[in-house]
C-alpha cells in the first residue's frame, strides 16, 4: 500500500523529530507529578524515588532535540533546595541512629559481607565520583553479560574522598577512624594523600567482623594500570575479595576545572555522561569486569560520592589552616553567613574528627561554592560552572550501588 510505504518513510526520516515531540509531550505531563513529588518527600526513600525519576527525564530529554532541558534543570534546583532543608532537619538524628538510611560506613556490611558469607568470590569496583546518571550512561555496555540489582545509598558528609571513601572501606565514621586507628587517618593539613591507607582500613573492617578473607586492593589511575590488572587476573582469582578503585571520573572532573579544552569537552551534564561512557567503552576496566563475570565473580559497582556543577559563589573567611575544598570548610575561625550554609559546631556528634577544640564544619548546598573575599572576582570566574563535591545535593549524596550477576548464573 503506497500510503503505508509513505508513512514508514516519514517515520524513518523524521524519527528524531518524532522522538523529540514525544519526549516533550511526556515530560509536560510529568512536570506536575515531579513538582508534587518534591513537595511530598518525607523520607529518604521518597528522595531516592524522586532523584531516580529526575535522572530518567534528564537522560530522556538530553537524547532528544527539545527545549525542555532548562525546565527540568529548574525543577532539579527546586528539588535540591528542598532536599537541603530535609537534610538540615534529619542529618543530626541519623547520626544518633534514628531511622538512618544506608550510609557510607554500612555498605560493606550490607552489600559485600553477605556475598562472601555465601561462598562467592566478590569484585568490588569503586568508581570515584560516579553519579547515578553516569552509571545509567555506562550500564548498556554491561547489559549483554550481566543482570543488575540497582539501589541508592546516602553518602556521609563531607561528600569528599577523604571522609566518604575512608568510611566506606573502614565501616566506621571518620571520628572513629581517627580515634581507633590514628595512624590510618590523615588530617586536613597533612601533606600525605588522604587515602593512602585504604587497604589497611579494609583489613580492619574484615577483622572487626571476624571474616578471615584473603583480599586484594588495587587503585587504577590510568589504562596501563588497568591493563596490568587484566593480565594478572589469574592472581586475582586466588582471592575471595578483590577491591578496585578507579579514579578516572574524579581525574576528569579536576582536569575540567584546570583545562579549557576539558571544559569544552564536558560543557554540560550530558557531555560529562558521554565522556564517562566513552571512557569505559574503550577502557581495560570493561575487559576486567567481563572477565570477572565470565569466571563467575559477583561484582559490586559503587562509589564514595557524586558531584554537582556549581555556579553561585558564597563568601567565607578562614585562616591559613582552613581546607581548600569549595563545597565544605573546616576551621576554628570561619566567618560566614549561617543562613547560607549547613553548619556543624560539634563535629564529634556527627561522626567527624575535630582538628581543634573549636573546629566548625560548614557545607554548601545546591549549586553554591565557597569563595574568599580576596581576589573574589577572579576566583568566582575560575570555578564557575565546574564540577565539585563535598557538600549537600542529590547528585553528591544519593549515589548508586549496583550488584552485577553474570547472566549465565541467572540461567542456572
Amino acid at each position: 500500500n503506497p500510503n503505508q510505504i509513505l508513512l514508514s518513510l516519514k517515520k524513518a526520516l523524521h524519527s528524531d523529530e518524532l522522538v523529540s515531540r514525544q519526549a516533550t509531550s511526556d515530560y509536560r505531563k510529568e512536570f506536575g507529578r515531579l513538582s508534587l513529588m518534591i513537595n511530598e518527600c518525607r523520607s529518604i526513600n521518597d528522595w531516592y524515588a524522586l532523584y531516580d525519576r529526575i535522572v530518567y527525564w534528564e537522560m530522556e530529554l538530553s537524547s532528544a532535540d527539545t527545549d525542555m532541558n532548562s525546565l527540568l534543570l529548574m525543577q532539579k534546583d527546586e528539588a535540591n533546595a528542598a532536599f537541603s532543608k530535609f537534610l538540615h532537619k534529619n542529618y543530626g538524628s541519623w547520626m544518633e541512629g534514628k531511622e538512618r538510611p544506608l550510609m557510607s560506613n554500612d555498605v560493606f556490611k550490607h552489600h559485600i559481607l553477605p556475598h562472601l558469607d555465601s561462598g562467592e568470590k566478590v569484585m568490588m569496583l569503586v568508581i570515584d565520583n560516579l553519579r547515578l546518571d553516569q552509571w545509567r550512561a555506562i550500564k548498556p555496555l554491561l547489559g549483554d553479560m550481566f543482570s543488575f540489582e540497582e539501589s541508592l545509598y546516602t553518602s556521609i558528609l563531607p561528600t569528599a574522598t577523604q571522609y566518604a571513601r575512608n568510611a566506606l572501606f573502614s565501616g566506621l565514621m571518620p571520628r572513629d577512624i581517627a580515634s581507633l586507628f590514628p595512624d590510618l587517618w590523615m588530617d586536613e593539613d597533612a601533606d600525605e594523600s588522604k587515602n593512602i591507607n585504604e587497604a589497611s582500613l579494609i583489613a580492619t573492617q574484615l577483622q572487626r567482623f571476624r571474616r578471615d578473607v584473603r583480599f586484594s586492593y588495587h587503585k587504577i589511575n590510568d589504562s596501563v594500570a588497568a591493563e596490568r590488572l587484566v593480565k594478572d587476573f589469574a592472581n586475582l582469582e586466588a582471592n575471595r575479595l578483590n577491591v578496585v578503585v578507579c579514579n578516572f571520573i574524579d581525574i576528569m572532573s579536576h582536569a575540567r576545572t584546570d583545562s579549557r579544552m576539558m571544559r569544552e569537552l564536558a560543557s554540560s551534564d550530558a557531555a560529562y555522561r558521554s565522556l564517562t561512557e566513552s571512557w569505559l567503552r574503550h577502557s581495560p576496566v570493561l575487559d576486567l569486569l567481563r572477565k570477572a563475570g565470565a569466571r563467575g565473580h559477583r561484582i559490586v559497582i559503587t562509589t564514595d560520592h557524586g558531584s554537582i556543577k556549581v555556579n553561585n559563589a558564597v563568601k567565607v573567611v578562614g585562616d591559613r589552616n582552613t581546607n581548600t575544598n569549595l563545597r565544605y570548610k573546616v576551621g576554628k575561625n570561619l566567618d560566614y553567613n549561617p543562613r547560607q550554609v549547613y553548619e556543624i559546631k560539634h563535629p564529634e556528634r556527627y561522626g567527624l574528627p575535630s582538628p581543634n577544640v573549636s573546629s566548625t564544619y560548614i557545607f554548601a548546598s545546591g549549586r553554591d561554592f565557597f569563595a574568599y573575599p580576596n581576589n573574589y572576582n577572579h576566583y568566582v570566574q575560575y570555578y564557575d560552572n565546574t564540577f565539585q563535591h563535598g557538600g549537600i545535593s542529590l547528585e553528591e549524596m544519593l549515589v548508586p550501588i549496583v550488584i552485577l550477576t553474570p547472566k549465565s548464573n541467572d540461567k542456572k
